[in-house]
């Protein structure tokens, strides 16, 4: 069955939400997250027959006998139905069930091997194919797995956030580092982006202000792992929310137009010609410091002095850094912008030394 997700995506309610358990463990499970999801009308039903665990002695997925419950459930309550495959051997299983959408997980995405695999076994298909980002922040390797499915013919594509790998962060499990997402949807307008807050949280308190930031930043819909009972899951626990705390999150979601223009005078239009002014002038003093830098690389080189001063770039780092709350900037910020600069005018003063 073609759905053609991409180019339907405004005739589900926003969020386009896809919703069901981390994996499918029996077929009783199955049908009542199923049922108990079909009255907040999930454009998809989602659930794990295959989990790509970091450990062997995980559960890793009931396997290909589940297939038939996740097919049957989404059936049952009219609803499309996804899973996750890592090999063409899961392709072949997946659609001779039925399965209506299949989605490329984050370990998989990272292996162009295993992509151009998976992108073989659809061609010829008309199957919708979501893509999970890759675990880690590169953004090239994202699209290059859009690449490989397009250039099988298949057009159908979705991509989700889910957040990359990071080794003990005190508050995401998968970081999620918004400016990759902003930049596919700039590099590939045409592909519709999803949030997955599950996985970037990785604790169900963290579901909302995740999935209240991507509606914020206009992705077309939310990802959210459901589960009837969610102490007792079998796998990923801790991230899984009711059918009943489902809906409360959602009725709590603010969405907020995509249109900016508004009947009278145009506010935002008056001000971002005043912020595009602020522009002009920071980047021509970037341009005047660019200038003395490379002054002072002359002179380094003359004198033979090294083109990084570890002291001088420390006492700087810490002077600035001490400004962010007085500058109402966070500091990560500051430190970004300033070793953009400082690397910026290592670029200038190398190529003053080595011309």
């Amino acid at each position: 069955m073609k759905l053609d997700l991409q180019h339907n995506l405004k005739k589900y309610k926003r969020p386009f939400l896809i919703a069901g358990p981390c994996s499918v463990e029996s077929e009783e499970q199955m049908m009542q997250v199923a049922q108990d999801l079909s009255e907040l009308q999930p454009a998809l039903i989602r659930g794990g027959i295959w989990k790509p665990r970091t450990r062997p002695n995980s559960f890793e997925g009931i396997g290909a006998i589940g297939l038939p419950w996740l097919v049957n459930a989404g059936k049952e309550v009219g609803v499309p139905v996804t899973t996750e495959v890592a090999n063409a051997i899961h392709v072949e299983a997946a659609l001779k069930a039925g399965v209506d959408v299949l989605w490329i997980g984050a370990r998989t995405a990272v292996n162009p091997f295993a992509v151009q695999e998976i992108a073989d076994a659809v061609q010829g298909t008309d199957i919708t194919v979501m893509i999970k980002n890759p675990i880690n922040p590169d953004l090239m390797l994202w699209i290059g797995a859009f690449e490989r499915f397009q250039k099988a013919g298949i057009n159908d594509l979705i991509a989700i956030h889910r957040g990359f790998s990071v080794y003990k962060h005190p508050r995401y499990r998968n970081v999620p580092n918004w400016e990759i997402p902003i930049g596919l949807t700039e590099e590939m307008p045409e592909i519709p982006l999803i949030c997955d807050p599950s996985h970037i949280s990785g604790r169900r308190d963290g579901l909302f202000p995740i999935a209240q930031k991507a509606m914020d930043l206009n992705f077309a819909g939310l990802m959210i792992e459901t589960h009837n009972n969610p102490d007792k899951a079998w796998s990923d626990a801790q991230q899984q929310i009711t059918p009943n705390q489902l809906k409360e999150l959602l009725d709590q979601l603010v969405l907020r137009k995509a249109d900016i223009h508004v009947e009278g005078l145009d506010f935002i239009g008056i001000q971002r010609k005043k912020i595009e002014e602020i522009d002009n002038q920071l980047f021509n003093l970037l341009k005047e410091r660019m200038e003395i830098v490379r002054d002072i690389g002359e002179y380094k080189k003359e004198k033979n002095i090294t083109i990084l001063q570890s002291e001088h770039w420390k006492k700087m780092i810490e002077q600035r850094l001490a400004q962010a709350e007085q500058l109402e900037l966070s500091i990560d910020f500051l430190r970004s912008v300033l070793d953009a600069i400082h690397q910026e005018s290592i670029r200038h003063q190398t190529k003053v030394m080595n011309p």
